[in-house]
């Protein structure tokens, strides 16, 4: 029996609606740092404090296995109507950095009610095709997450508080369409209680292993790249003073452009598998990590465009089909849990990728850092050719 045909565009809308508060404070960084007189090192701290907070929010919803006790479309609704207020908070303007930074964890901490709760119920309705329905999911988080560059390039005249209004909007919105017009899925396999010993159960499955460990490499380079966009193309115009770059809008558009990407691969996936097509796109990624400091030295703006573009396809390609093979290789009872607690650890990598390449870019403008983002693909690659 088929879903409904409006569930899984309903399921992408609200994704997209909901996921834009995610990089929403990066998108007004500048007007932030000038407003309430941060530091450079602002971004850093804002964008590692917001994942700090998903951490928190996905340790304890995969501990307390919330995704699977309780109806997933009304955890969805709670944190994005949560998130959405924390999110506008930061326009308040008794705001100093402490408050600022409590802010951004709260909001990356009910994000953990919307990312990985939205998958559970994708995966509720689609136990068939399961990776393209993801690569759509996980497309609509990707434009989700740059849309906020976007609002800023075109907000015109209107104050920078535009961005975080709009995409607490949208936040709420997407909660009211997730709640009004998805019930639980034929899929959905109910956990009657709390299952301290899902975490640990879920991990004894080598395939399982695998698929997450792929996952965990790919979350090394994935949001230190999209963090650091903006800043790389700040430095290429640093190198090559006669080139001007529209930051924002490139920032939005290289970032989002894996959104496409996600749903080729999806359909790529039903084709030729999911495990080789996910192997593909992080070997690629993996490629761009090694060959990116080299092409800041040639003064061809097009090329260097050009190449983030790919980058910006590539690198996140491969992030729907990790969560399907997660979710394919995980116990039907602790699905969400699962994907909930592999969520959870691979962005308490991102922290650390994150904070290194912030602190060695204090030390050197190199762009030679950006080697360093390899590392993670590269170990997904090995855990990956070990199943």
């Amino acid at each position: 029996m088929k879903p409904p045909k409006h569930i899984l565009p309903i399921i992408v809308l609200s994704q997209f609606f909901c996921t834009s508060l995610w990089f929403a404070g990066n998108g007004v960084m500048n007007d932030l740092k000038l407003h309430f007189l941060l530091e450079e090192s602002a971004l850093s701290y804002l964008t590692s404090i917001l994942q700090f907070g998903f951490i928190a929010g996905t340790l304890i919803f995969a501990i307390l296995s919330i995704a699977d006790r309780f109806a997933p479309s009304k955890v969805f609704f709670g944190c994005a109507l949560l998130g959405a207020v924390f999110n506008i908070a930061l326009i308040w303007k008794g705001n100093t950095f402490t408050s600022i930074l409590l802010f951004r964890f709260c909001t990356g901490f009910f994000l953990a009610g919307i990312y990985p709760v939205g998958m559970k119920i994708a995966a509720d309705y689609y136990e068939k095709g399961l990776g393209k329905s993801l690569g759509f999911l996980v497309g609509a988080l990707v434009i989700g997450t740059a849309f906020p560059h976007l609002l800023k390039e075109i907000k015109g005249n209107l104050p920078w508080e535009f961005v975080l209004i709009a995409t607490s909007s949208l936040a709420v919105l997407g909660g009211i369409l997730m709640i009004g017009f998805v019930p639980n899925g034929p899929f959905r396999k109910a956990s009657q209680k709390i299952n301290l010993a899902a975490i640990p159960t879920i991990f004894k499955k080598q395939k399982f292993r695998s698929a997450a460990f792929g996952y965990f490499g790919h979350m090394w380079e994935l949001y230190a790249f999209w963090a650091f966009v903006p800043l790389l193309l700040q430095m290429y115009t640093n190198m090559h003073p006669e080139t001007t770059f529209n930051i924002p809008l490139l920032s939005f558009t290289i970032i989002a452009i894996g959104g496409f990407a996600c749903v080729i691969g999806g359909f790529m996936a039903q084709k030729v598998g999911v495990k080789r097509v996910a192997f593909t796109a992080l070997f690629l990624s993996c490629s761009c990590c090694l060959v990116a400091p080299f092409l800041f030295s040639i003064n061809a703006p097009v090329l260097f465009i050009s190449f983030l573009l790919f980058w910006g396809m590539v690198v996140i390609a491969d992030s729907p089909l990790f969560s399907t093979l997660v979710a394919q290789n995980a116990p039907p009872e602790l699905k969400g849990t699962a994907l909930t607690i592999v969520n959870c650890i691979g962005f308490f990598i991102t922290i650390i990728s994150i904070l290194l390449i912030d602190t060695l870019r204090t030390m050197t403008n190199s762009p030679t850092i950006l080697l360093i983002l390899a590392v993670g693909p590269i170990l997904g690659l090995l855990a990956l050719r070990k199943n």
